[in-house]
């Protein structure tokens, strides 16, 4: 049955896709995604079934609870609350089916090497996702390592992507999670923390640190197709505000992927990703259902003692959004996954009645901010297991990042909302 992971996992998107046109549906991709976490179970991490189990083990004692209390949501919050960011997810890991086979042989250097890797990272991840990181690592590493600087280039300028890339998991969560949320009003802050963030490495890496630079050998024509998905995903929503971004996404990122695909032949190679390859996404499948459970457990805990949890008399002032965000970065740092805080934090601040994409501003500062700076996120993770980066030289080469970035998303909140 394992090996039939690839073909579940893609069943989970066409079905899903279906369900949204017809929502009788929605079991079926729903039972699908969960039979993709028993199936790969047993691949899992330590770490990863550490977390999974703890979200699990929480949030189903609280479900528990508040059943013998009187309250229950509904299965369907229970088992798929999560389910469209994981079609977005499988949707998005077809964008590596676009990545180039073959670099140039020879490494830039100097400033301008710094430049092009950043904005290469940032503009190629914001649409292929995590495989740029292994792919300009690859190239970059010697003795299979990176240098402070590369790492800090190569982390940052990626995880900049969270805050405006409508491909990047981040804004799905977001979407979710603060549910009236409008991409395109959180776009343009997010594009200016990402210019600002990426701007900030650059001067540290070329003026503060002044050490050689090994660049990545970008191309022009590299950047062709993450700007021209982009743009028709920004094109098509702003004709057609009724079309969910996430999926609009759903839909463009295969299709453009099978369009703009490297390996020939075509089907073959198309093949060979869905039966070998996309079963890389199994481990999210565990981490997000296991959070969706979580989350709906607090929130039935809520519905349990509203009084306890109201803040009543509050208000979403800009002092408070420095506040959670801080918290936020703080435990992203710590090792908690972006999604296990926004699922926290949601439904505390719902009430509020705060401006929904303000709120999203503030999870795609937290998802940004913490996955850049942690060694425990999964760029942290890829960083340490794949490049033997020290976990203490990378919180200790960005900590002041962190802070910094805090202070300015803070200060863009009040100049946006």
């Amino acid at each position: 049955m394992r090996k039939y992971t690839g073909l579940i996992i893609l069943g989970t998107l066409l079905l899903y896709l279906m369900s949204v046109a017809l929502p009788p549906v929605l079991p079926v991709p729903t039972i699908l995604a969960w039979l993709v976490c028993l199936l790969s179970w047993q691949t899992l991490g330590r770490s990863a079934t550490r977390q999974t189990l703890v979200l699990l083990s929480i949030g189903a004692a609280a479900l528990l609870f508040a059943a013998v209390h009187g309250v229950f949501l509904g299965w369907r919050q229970i088992l798929a609350v999560n389910l469209p960011l994981l079609a977005m997810f499988v949707a998005v890991a077809f964008l590596t089916l676009t990545n180039r086979g073959v670099e140039d042989p020879d490494l830039p250097h100097g400033s301008k090497a710094v430049v092009t890797t950043a904005i290469g990272t940032h503009l190629l991840g914001a649409v292929i996702n995590l495989s740029v990181l292994f792919v300009f690592g690859d190239r970059l590493q010697k003795s299979g390592t990176l240098t402070k600087e590369q790492m800090i280039i190569l982390a940052r300028s990626f995880c900049a992507a969270a805050w405006w890339s409508p491909f990047f998991i981040a804004t799905g969560v977001a979407l979710t999670y603060a549910p009236g949320m409008l991409w395109q009003e959180t776009l343009i802050p997010g594009a200016v923390m990402s210019g600002i963030a990426i701007a900030y490495s650059l001067l540290e890496v070329c003026c503060v640190r002044k050490k050689e630079f090994s660049g990545y050998p970008i191309k022009i024509e590299s950047l062709t197709i993450p700007l021209f998905l982009a743009a028709v995903v920004i094109l098509t929503h702003h004709l057609r505000r009724d079309i969910s971004v996430l999926h609009l996404i759903c839909v463009v990122s295969p299709l453009g992927a099978v369009l703009f695909m490297r390996g020939r032949p075509r089907m073959a190679t198309l093949h060979d990703f869905i039966v070998n390859r996309i079963s890389s996404v199994s481990s999210q499948f565990t981490l997000f259902l296991a959070a969706g459970v979580f989350s709906t457990g607090i929130k039935s805990i809520i519905h349990v003692y509203p009084a306890l949890f109201s803040l009543a008399g509050a208000s979403f002032t800009p002092v408070v959004f420095a506040l959670v965000l801080g918290t936020m970065i703080l435990i992203g740092i710590m090792g908690v996954h972006p999604i296990v805080s926004i699922a926290i934090v949601s439904p505390l601040l719902l009430p509020l009645h705060p401006d929904q994409s303000q709120l999203g501003f503030l999870f795609l500062s937290s998802w940004a901010i913490s996955t850049g700076s942690s060694p425990l996120s999964g760029v942290g993770l890829a960083l340490v297991s794949r490049y033997h980066a020290s976990p203490r030289t990378i919180i200790q080469s960005n900590w002041h990042y962190a802070l910094a970035m805090w202070a300015v998303a803070s200060t863009m909140n009040i100049v946006f909302y």
